[in-house]
């Protein structure tokens, strides 16, 4: 059944703050890094476009700053009520950390002789008709150009309010603008599982899902991995119903071995393989009603 995915052309790939930082300081992982931009660079060079949703600017932000003991929730103490001091810090945390992630970027794919591009987004840029024609437009000729765009939410500016929330529904939704063919999320763990692995050693691993129904929606759990980390396993199947009603494939696997981005594309049996299930009646906005 995975035969689809070696003919995806047009792939998306979204990689956590976890899977990119030191887990002792949050501090960029430079070899990780060096890896994935290599993962990254070959599957272009083999004939795909690809756009990477990176997570890693806030932590980043917060170790070269020197901030410790930051608990990162940008929500608003009361309805009304203006930035409180976690969100003013988060957002210049993000801040310095996207200028500090985005130049290692550039240096490494630099290293590959292969371009780059940051493009930041809110909802906004999604829940807005004109905004949402622009993106596609711009990630269309960046694509055209060649290039790698590496798309992050603009966490300097967000708020409760125009947020996505978690990078598991942005990179959904950059795959459903651009109208790609492949979402790689790429997990601290190997895909979906009936329960939390890391709580109940009997949970069993979902190799394949044809549909999304309420028996997955209840195996995903509301855990989160790393203090700087805001996806867990509900958030990628939320991820996956945009992806899938938008008509593209999917699969949750594990970031440990990034070799396993390059095992996916050719069709071998890592992590969950999710199936997309076009929605003729799919509409980006519905999924970003504002609260």
């Amino acid at each position: 059944m995975r035969e689809n995915i070696k003919n995806c052309k047009k792939i998306v790939v979204k990689i956590g703050s976890s899977s990119i930082t030191h887990k002792e300081t949050g501090g960029a992982d430079l070899i990780r890094l060096e890896k994935l931009v290599r993962e990254l660079t070959d599957l272009h060079s083999a004939g795909h476009d690809v756009i990477l949703v990176s997570s890693g600017a806030i932590s980043v932000g917060v170790k070269a700053a020197n901030i410790k003991d930051i608990y990162y929730d940008g929500r608003s103490k009361s309805e009304g009520e203006g930035p409180d001091e976690k969100l003013k810090i988060k957002q210049a945390c993000a801040a310095i950390g996207q200028a500090r992630l985005m130049m290692i970027y550039q240096k490494l794919f630099s290293e590959y002789n292969q371009l780059t591009a940051q493009v930041l987004m809110t909802k906004r840029t999604v829940v807005d008709d004109l905004n949402r024609f622009n993106a596609k437009n711009t990630f269309d000729e960046l694509m055209n150009l060649g290039v790698i765009p590496v798309v992050n939410e603009n966490d300097t500016l967000s708020t409760y309010e125009i947020e996505f929330g978690d990078n598991d529904t942005l990179s959904a939704i950059v795959a459903a603008i651009t109208e790609a063919d492949l979402l790689i999320l790429l997990s601290d763990i190997d895909g979906l599982y009936t329960d939390d692995p890391k709580r109940n050693p009997k949970a069993e691993f979902i190799s394949e899902i044809g549909h999304l129904g309420k028996t997955v929606e209840g195996y995903a759990k509301d855990s989160v991995g790393s203090m700087v980390g805001t996806g867990g396993m509900s958030t990628k199947i939320s991820a996956a119903k945009i992806a899938s009603a938008a008509g593209v494939e999917m699969v949750i696997a594990n970031a440990e071995d990034l070799g396993n981005i390059h095992r996916i594309v050719s069709g071998e049996e890592i992590g969950t393989y999710i199936h997309a299930c076009r929605d003729k009646d799919f509409f980006i906005g519905d999924h970003l009603k504002d609260d």
